[in-house]
């Protein structure tokens, strides 16, 4: 089928910023899909029948029109946290036409003179303010695409609460049109007056004395955690994570997460990584969701139920940590079956009950065991002498691609 859907990016200057083909085909569509903003800069010249995305938000009014020569409006570049990106997991590459503008993160790099291989970019359009949390290191420039005229005031709260408030925050409204502004501050000095809905945040990171940004790597300060004893800790945490070796895409499976710091680490390894964490305790749920929010990881899913009951229907992992549970009838088999062929299994044991069972895990599918002594120096009168924490029992499993 040859492209019956044309996505245009479209920018503040309307109309007249396009290039031709972009409004040959606006010209020749029976049907012109998009927002209120987007459809008044259309000149009257254009005779298509316009159409308004519903709310909520669906894709339907274009899908539906299949065959019939649609175009659909969006802001700037389609496939950048556009609504091409969204067509594009429904259609086929060949039945559409994608002509982009200029992202607003390309217009705000060429206004700041960044370069933008070196920004890292997050949107706020209808997502939660704190994945900032994960990006907050002293030096890094960062493009925030604004939900509304409120984003810099919220903004600018998190940075001082996180003792990144010497930071310095550009917001750009209008891009690219004539009602173009910038204002410029620090996050300590923000006005919060409210600015236009259509705007970017522009932020060079910058930490207060004595603050320092929390690693991206595996074994985080037990101390950045809320918990109630119920902690993987650092050393054992960064081991275990070693062994489950995240990768860009893929889905964990924390069972038993207490405060969620296996879960919640797996996920700062990447972006794109995934985490449903299984917990039954209320006031461990309660600890994940403030951890989560915390770490700059909100996507964590939090499933409250015990295994294995709870696993009934979830997505297929590629990879799944035990913490809790190990000794509970059915929660390893549940996992092993529902884990991806070349998936990866690890449980912690402390008990010499759940360590038997690690022992018999092995006996029938294999794996690794290792076992975990971690010490620490504290006084002990006027010297000092070594404290043994309690020795850990790793299992580590891969699942066979014939499994």
């Amino acid at each position: 089928m040859a492209p019956w859907v044309t996505v245009v990016g479209i920018a503040e200057d309307g109309f007249k910023g396009l290039g031709k083909n972009a409004r040959r085909a606006l010209m020749a569509a029976s049907r012109i899909v998009g927002g209120q903003r987007q459809l008044d800069l259309l000149p009257v010249c254009i005779r298509g029948e316009r159409q308004l995305w519903p709310s909520p938000f669906s894709l339907t009014p274009v899908l539906e029109r299949r065959g019939e020569a649609v175009c659909v409006l969006a802001s700037g570049d389609p496939m950048f946290y556009g609504v091409g990106a969204s067509l594009a997991r429904q259609l086929p590459s060949d039945e559409m036409l994608i002509l982009p503008a200029p992202s607003s993160c390309s217009l705000a790099a060429a206004r700041l003179g960044w370069p933008l291989q070196d920004v890292v970019t997050l949107s706020l359009v209808a997502r939660p303010l704190a994945a900032l949390n994960a990006l907050l290191f002293s030096g890094v420039r960062l493009l925030l695409l604004s939900n509304d005229g409120q984003s810099s005031a919220a903004v600018a709260q998190l940075l001082r609460e996180r003792g990144f408030g010497s930071s310095r925050m550009t917001v750009l409204e209008h891009l690219g049109g004539d009602a173009e502004r910038r204002i410029d501050s620090n996050a300590n000095a923000w006005n919060d007056a409210p600015t236009a809905d259509l705007n970017v945040i522009a932020l060079e990171c910058l930490a207060d004395t004595g603050i320092s940004g929390l690693t991206r790597l595996a074994g985080l300060p037990d101390s950045a955690f809320r918990h109630d004893g119920q902690l993987t800790k650092r050393d054992v945490r960064a081991i275990t994570l070693a062994r489950l070796a995240p990768t860009p895409g893929e889905l964990l499976w924390d069972v038993g997460a207490g405060s969620g710091s296996i879960g919640i680490e797996w996920m700062r390894a990447h972006p794109s990584c995934r985490t449903l964490a299984i917990e039954a305790d209320d006031g461990r749920q309660q600890l994940i969701e403030h951890n989560r929010d915390t770490l700059g990881v909100p996507g964590l899913q939090l499933i409250r139920g015990k295994a294995p009951q709870a696993l009934a229907g979830l997505e297929r992992p590629d990879a799944i940590f035990i913490g809790g549970g190990v000794t509970r009838e059915g929660v390893f088999e549940t996992c092993w079956a529902q884990l991806k062929p070349g998936g990866r299994l690890v449980a912690n044991a402390v008990t010499l009950q759940s360590e038997l069972t690690l022992m018999n895990w092995r006996e029938q599918y294999g794996g690794e065991l290792t076992r975990i002594h971690v010490a620490q120096a504290q006084p002990l009168g006027e010297f000092d002498t070594w404290r043994q924490a309690l020795p850990i029992t790793l299992l580590d499993l891969v699942k066979p691609l014939d499994a």
